[in-house]
Formats: C-alpha cells, structure tokens, sequence
C-alpha cells in the first residue's frame, strides 16, 4: 500500500515519540503526511529550547535533523492553519493517523467534533471516512473528563494506546522506553518496523 501515514503532533509534551516515529517510519521508505498544532511548537521550545522552524520545507529538514538525518521515505509537512491541504479531505486516501503525543485539549476537541486547525480537522475526516485513527495520550493523572472523552473516542472506533512503556524488554535506555511505545502505536496500523523484542512467553512456575 503506497497511501500515506498522517502524523498529527499535538501540544502535549513527550515530542519524542513523534521523533522516533519519524525516524523509522521514513527509514523503511513510508511517506508521512505531518502536521504539529500551534500548541506543538511552544512544547518544542519548552523540552529542548529548540524553536521548531514555521517555514514547512525548513521543518521537513529539521523533523529529519530531530530524527538522525534520515534521507530515505518521503515526509510532507502542513501548517497548521491551512485547513485546506489535501489532509483535510476524505478524498485523500491514507493508511490512516496517529496523534502522538495527543494532548486532552485535541483529545476532547476531535471527541466533540470540533476542527478548529489541520490536525483536528484530519482526525475527523478519518472518522468520518472510517479510516484508522490512533490517539496517544501523554497525561496523568486522567480526570473524570478525560476518561469521558476518552471513551467517547474508543466507542467511535479510534484505538487509544497511551504512551505506557514496558519492562519485559529490558529496556537500557529512554530511547528503549520510547520505541516500545511507538511499535505497539505502529502496530495498531499493522506497520512493524522499530525493532522491538516482543513477549515470548515465560516460564511457568509450578
């Protein structure tokens, strides 16, 4: 399948999943259809004190910078604004999204219809298009309102995978930490390609 991947980055922190995403999904050749909200640039500056560049072909190479200068798969980047880029259409035929990191503000925004930038305008046009959608919530504790749209969003179809790494991997380092979750996000697109040791099974104890 040659459809694009649209990668929605919201203004949650944890920016680096959408890093470690970009990396490997560009390095096994994918295209990426990205587009970061408003909220995202002033996480960027926040966590790294690196301005994320507005100019959208200065932005393709510092997401490719971010990611390990990869050169290989094809990568778009849209503005926030521009409620009329071929993302916004259900015309336009993706593999389906992944908000990752997503905040609780997208979250209750795309749980209530509402499209008031690019990202959450795309996130709908999946739903209503019954495309894949993948929400990945970088917040804790959950309110009682986060819970509701939440579930709002699970009982519309979208899979929500929280940014919760495991341990039985062995993980040596954050990185390690970070690509288990983005394998079980990419997963949920039937997409394998972050090398990941999976459960095998253990041993069981008389």
């Amino acid at each position: 399948m040659s459809d694009s991947l649209i990668l929605g980055v919201s203004g949650a922190s944890g920016l680096i999943y959408a890093v470690r995403a970009v990396k490997y999904l560009l390095a096994a050749g994918y295209t990426i259809d990205l587009v970061a909200s408003r909220a995202a640039y002033q996480v960027w500056q926040a966590e790294s004190g690196i301005q994320m560049p507005g100019d959208l072909t200065k932005q393709e190479q510092f997401w490719r910078s971010q990611a390990g200068e990869v050169q290989t798969g094809q990568l778009i980047c849209h503005s926030w604004q521009n409620v009329g880029a071929t993302i916004a259409s259900g015309s336009f035929r993706t593999r389906g999204m992944i908000v990752m990191p997503c905040s609780m503000s997208t979250a209750a925004k795309i749980a209530g219809g509402l499209s008031s930038d690019l990202l959450e305008r795309a996130a709908d046009v999946q739903l209503k298009e019954g495309r894949k959608l993948i929400v990945v919530p970088r917040e804790t504790p959950f309110s009682l309102i986060h819970l509701r749209n939440l579930t709002t969003l699970a009982e519309a179809g979208v899979r929500v995978v929280p940014a919760i790494p495991a341990w039985y991997h062995q993980p040596q380092t954050i990185d390690d930490l970070v690509d288990f979750v983005v394998a079980r996000v990419l997963d949920q697109l039937e997409i394998d390609c972050v090398p990941l040791k999976r459960w095998e099974g253990g041993n069981q104890q008389e």
